[in-house]
């Protein structure tokens, strides 16, 4: 080794070193791949570099520092550079368009012409591809063995400094979308009524657990003239953020559009035609409103696409399940909103409206919970408070799912005349 190599080999050795500190410096994923592409251009000679990372998701690399080019993202098995991540090598091209590998489209776009290239790739303290780094066109000829060495040292460097960042960046991530979706549920809870209203002769409770952070499940009781109360439960379909903005929009609109009995026709039909235009293909909210008469002691309704509405009739212990008199809300703008006949609420009876997480809660042999189970509850457990018989609902589902998973939201209105 002459004087010269000696002295430009110290020189690359310092230059590693100044690299390393600034990698491990480094709090941010762009200005350290920023860092290494100037590394890259400093340290062989080149006048340009990419900084290619990998999407293990689809396979793929992509740019996100590229020198004067716009970001590139190609499949992890094509090229120069998916070979160098397959095979973790350096390849050293003296002569870019003598070799078939080369694709010469990002030449075409950047107007950049490449004479030579070395690829090599990056890999993390365990040993997973991390990225591909390339340079291109060595300013004083063609690169080296000496240069595919220093290139080795800084892949390394490299490698385990950007996948150190990319970690770092999903946790914080991760830690602001879970802040996120707790402020979402504080606010979606807090939507939720803090009581259930206290009406002379009945007993009534409502509840509600979501499944993720947040849910597609609300209940409400809506104070309308004449003493007599709104009963609202809604379902958007999913659950979690999405469905949870939905159906806070569903309960504001019904809330403003139905502020007396003689409303609830044409204040649902207000409703779901706004709605219907926010709502893309796919969505809707299975929906019941019905207004309880304490007077009269019935109850009239619309149920758009929310079924079924248990009914036990305390003294025939009759069961009656009725079904959705329409469509579910946001699917089409004009909804049928005939009224049903209403009910009577006899002494000792139960309305009972539960969100489909109770009854189709399936157990480790893929059976359903169902209604009748439901409705055997009720019946056995006739002196329970409202609260208390959603409560012994939940626990019931909970030991018959024999340790399966919550998978869909619970939410749960009880009405017992006394």
């Amino acid at each position: 080794m002459d004087a010269r190599e000696y002295e430009s080999q110290i020189d690359h050795l310092s230059t590693l070193l100044e690299v390393s500190k600034q990698l491990g410096a480094s709090t941010e994923l762009v200005p350290l791949l920023e860092a290494v592409e100037r590394a890259t251009l400093e340290v062989l000679g080149c006048e340009r570099a990419t900084v290619f990372l990998y999407d293990p998701g689809s396979d793929e690399l992509y740019s996100k520092v590229a020198t004067g080019a716009t970001d590139i993202r190609f499949s992890a098995r094509m090229g120069i550079a998916g070979e160098a991540a397959q095979t973790r090598s350096v390849i050293n091209v003296p002569d870019a368009y003598a070799d078939a590998r080369f694709n010469p489209e990002v030449d075409k776009k950047t107007g950049f012409r490449t004479r030579n290239l070395l690829t090599f790739c990056m890999a993390g303290h365990d040993d997973r591809v991390v990225g591909v780094l390339q340079a291109l066109n060595k300013r004083d000829g063609a690169f080296s063995t000496a240069d595919e060495e220093v290139a080795l040292t800084l892949s390394s460097l490299a490698g385990v400094a950007v996948q150190r960042q990319i970690l770092l960046d999903e946790y914080a991530e991760k830690q602001r979308l879970q802040r996120d979706l707790a402020v979402a549920r504080d606010i979606q809870q807090s939507l939720l009524p803090a009581a259930a209203p206290a009406i002379d002769g009945y007993d009534i409770a409502g509840w509600n657990k979501p499944a993720d952070e947040t849910g597609g499940d609300c209940y409400d009781f809506v104070p309308l003239a004449d003493d007599s109360w709104g009963l609202m439960l809604a379902d958007a379909t999913g659950h979690g953020i999405g469905p949870a903005l939905v159906v806070s929009e569903c309960r504001a609109l019904l809330r403003a559009a139905i502020a007396t009995p003689e409303d609830l026709a044409p204040g649902m039909q207000r409703a779901n035609a706004l709605l219907s235009e926010d709502m893309t293909v796919g969505r809707f909210v299975t929906t019941f409103f019905g207004v309880l008469d304490p007077r009269t002691h019935q109850v009239v309704y619309v149920s758009a696409g929310h079924g079924p509405l248990l009914h036990y009739r305390a003294s025939t212990r009759e069961r009656v399940s009725a079904v959705a008199s329409t469509l579910p809300m946001g699917i089409v703008p004009d909804l049928d909103t005939t009224l049903p006949v209403p009910f009577e609420l006899a002494p000792g009876d139960v309305l009972l409206l539960i969100t489909d997480g109770f009854f189709e809660w399936a157990n480790l042999q893929g059976e359903l919970y169902g209604t009748d189970r439901v409705f055997d509850l009720v019946e056995s457990n006739p002196r329970l408070s409202s609260a208390d018989l959603i409560s012994a609902l939940h626990d019931a589902v909970l030991q018959f799912g024999q340790g399966v998973a919550q998978a869909d939201d619970l939410t749960a209105i009880a009405v017992r005349r006394l």
